[in-house]
């Protein structure tokens, strides 16, 4: 799918707006990480400063300068012996051009682009803490050109930065609410993640290994445009499954066991996220059925309540309150729901939330409360995990039926003006449907 790059132009116009004519802002990109020696980790952008560019490389920065309404890269300079080893660069004449820019200019140029943009504003906007090694630089320089003013003006003014805010005031709440094409990239990886699951589901045989049906995920990701996981994927059997970030994926797989699989494409810097459980012998035993309808009750009925205006606190007490009951009726646990609740034994059982928030970070930005403590509602455009779960590790006070069992189910929800979207929906998780395709 082709970049849209004037996105990216219209969401820096409504930064410019918000920090106004006395702030002034700046965002890095990220850096590479070393994997070993002289070897890298596969760069991936900075998810904030991606969803204001959609420039790609490392080594640059972003300067919005609310005074002047204008944004300012600066990136790496044309380098062919560089390109020769490492590839592609665009260099500030093409990067201006093709990502519509005001300026751009060498990012060794950064500090004399800010010497000469902070004078005459009051606030100074960063991603403050997010890249620690930056934050000294920006306030020597900040304190710097505090003192100069104080004696003289600097490029005609006396006016200097007063207040260091969080960028992520303005920009949590904007990527919080996806646009258009935010949500056709973000189909787009649902839709890949989705197949991913279901080549999973039909290549699962008893003594194949976590690591060869990871490696069937990884192939279907790639097949459809998907270079990387958005994650690591968790490809967990038997006991594994009840450790809630098992990426170790070395074990064979065992035909009384379950397959919890938590895996999702990134699309474009967008992310997918999806989980199922399912039997590796292909057919559910009594016990895990037991569990599993429970946890997809939830699922269920939590994805027909994420619906505009709705409080995600209710949705989330009412999952837990169901899930509780449900552990009840298993002999599980005992006692009443209210008091199971209260002492919070479920959580033996129900360690994590219901969901997070899903974009170009696979738990992303945005935060259920806000600056007031109240409960944010869930509006169109936003997209929510909805992923229940249970998880019963082998202990002597659990009938043996039920030890290692860990089932978790998730899907994609976006909100719409009229209900919702499920973008997963496309993945089997009914007993039925499931055993069905692992026949196929």
């Amino acid at each position: 799918m082709e970049l849209n790059k004037s996105v990216y132009h219209q969401r820096r116009q409504t930064v410019l707006k918000k920090i106004g004519t006395d702030g002034i802002a700046i965002v890095f990109a990220a850096p590479e990480q070393r994997r070993s020696n002289d070897t890298e980790y596969p760069f991936r952008q900075d998810s904030y400063f991606y969803y204001l560019t959609g420039f790609p490389e490392t080594e640059s920065a972003l300067i919005l300068n609310g005074k002047e309404q204008t944004a300012t890269l600066l990136c790496r300079h044309k380098d062919s012996d560089s390109e020769i080893w490492h590839g592609f660069r665009y260099g500030p004449d093409a990067a201006r051009d093709q990502f519509k820019f005001d300026q751009a200019d060498d990012i060794t140029q950064l500090t004399e682009h800010l010497k000469k943009a902070l004078p005459g504003h009051r606030q100074l906007y960063a991603l403050w803490g997010l890249y620690p090694e930056r934050d000294p630089e920006i306030i020597t320089l900040w304190n710097e050109i505090n003192q100069i003013a104080n004696h003289r003006s600097i490029n005609g003014s006396t006016i200097t930065p007063e207040n260091l805010i969080n960028l992520a005031s303005i920009l949590d709440p904007m990527r919080l609410i996806k646009d258009e094409h935010e949500l056709s990239l973000m189909r787009i990886a649902a839709e890949i993640s989705a197949r991913a699951h279901i080549r999973s589901m039909r290549h699962t045989k008893p003594g194949k290994y976590e690591y060869q049906i990871e490696a069937e995920i990884l192939y279907e990701f790639m097949s459809h445009g998907a270079r990387y996981p958005a994650y690591n994927s968790i490809v967990a059997s038997g006991k594994n499954a009840c450790c809630l970030h098992y990426v170790s994926n070395r074990d064979q797989l065992r035909a009384s066991e379950l397959l919890m699989i938590d895996a999702g494409a990134e699309y474009q810097m967008y992310a997918g996220d999806i989980s199922r459980t399912f039997p590796i012998s292909g057919r559910f035993t009594s016990a895990q059925k037991d569990v599993y309808d429970i946890v997809l009750a939830v699922n269920q009925a939590s994805i027909e309540a994420t619906v505009k205006q709705a409080n995600w606190q209710t949705i989330s007490s009412k999952a837990t309150q169901m899930l509780t009951e449900g552990m009840i009726d298993l002999g599980i646990l005992q006692g009443s729901v209210e008091e199971n609740i209260d002492k919070q034994n479920y959580r033996r059982f129900y360690m994590h939330g219901l969901g997070h928030w899903l974009g170009l970070d696979v738990h992303d930005v945005g935060g259920r409360f806000d600056r007031q403590g109240q409960p944010i509602l869930l509006q169109p455009g936003m997209v929510t995990t909805i992923e229940p779960g249970i998880y019963i590790a082998a202990a002597d006070d659990i009938p043996a039926a039920f030890h290692n069992i860990g089932i978790r189910i998730e899907d994609n929800i976006l909100v719409t003006e009229t209900g919702n979207e499920n973008l997963t929906a496309s993945v089997p998780k009914t007993t039925s449907a499931i055993e069905a395709i692992m026949q196929t």
